[in-house]
């Protein structure tokens, strides 16, 4: 997927003033990361490929009326910063590392973000209960699910890009956890897959 087929994809989910907001979004992720390493330098080139339009994607993926998304490990701002650029409802950015936190705080105010909350802290200490959790290739499922189970209920989508993911991932999932578990594959890349659970519960 060339970098004009990415752009024109997310203009057409998030029409001109979203797609003129995430550009906006790009400029920033690609002048910290002289400074820290957000993303892989050489990703800066592919930017909208590999990350504003592998965010965006997972828009499409959540039911409809959602109000607090959380986002876990969101590092340089994807995919919880690119969702809070083009949505109104509360995202709350999980993010440890103290130095990409305040980058992400910088960023939701020179953005115009009131709906974006940051939360400089690993999600074991998070309190919040969400609508949506995603995590994009943050850890493993097996660590993930249970680490913020506590932000969930049996109704929240669970909505987490994967990259490869193996039958015996999903055999485990399913035979560890309650819920429905199915692969979307991603737009961006054919060989990676977004894990989407709802009703997930431990058995």
């Amino acid at each position: 997927m060339t970098e004009n087929d990415a752009r024109a994809m997310v203009l057409d989910q998030v029409g001109s003033d979203g797609s003129a907001v995430l550009e906006a979004l790009a400029g920033l992720v690609i002048e910290e990361n002289g400074r820290q390493n957000l993303i892989a330098p050489a990703s800066e080139k592919v930017i909208w490929a590999r990350h504003v339009l592998d965010s965006i994607q997972l828009i499409g993926l959540a039911p409809a009326g959602w109000k607090t998304w959380l986002d876990i490990g969101t590092g340089g701002g994807f995919p919880g910063l690119a969702v809070a650029a083009v949505t109104s409802g509360e995202v709350v950015l999980v993010e440890p590392r103290k130095r990409r936190a305040e980058f992400l705080q910088r960023a939701a105010a020179v953005l115009a973000l009131p709906n974006v909350r940051v939360a400089a802290s690993k999600v074991e200490a998070v309190t919040v209960v969400a609508d949506i959790i995603s995590a994009r290739a943050v850890a493993s499922l097996e660590k993930l699910l249970p680490a913020a189970q506590h932000c969930a209920t049996t109704s929240t989508a669970w909505i987490l890009p994967r990259g490869q993911i193996g039958d015996d991932e999903l055999d485990f999932l399913r035979s560890n956890w309650k819920g429905m578990f199915h692969v979307e594959p991603s737009v961006t890349d054919p060989r990676s897959a977004i894990v989407v659970a709802t009703g997930v519960a431990p058995r």
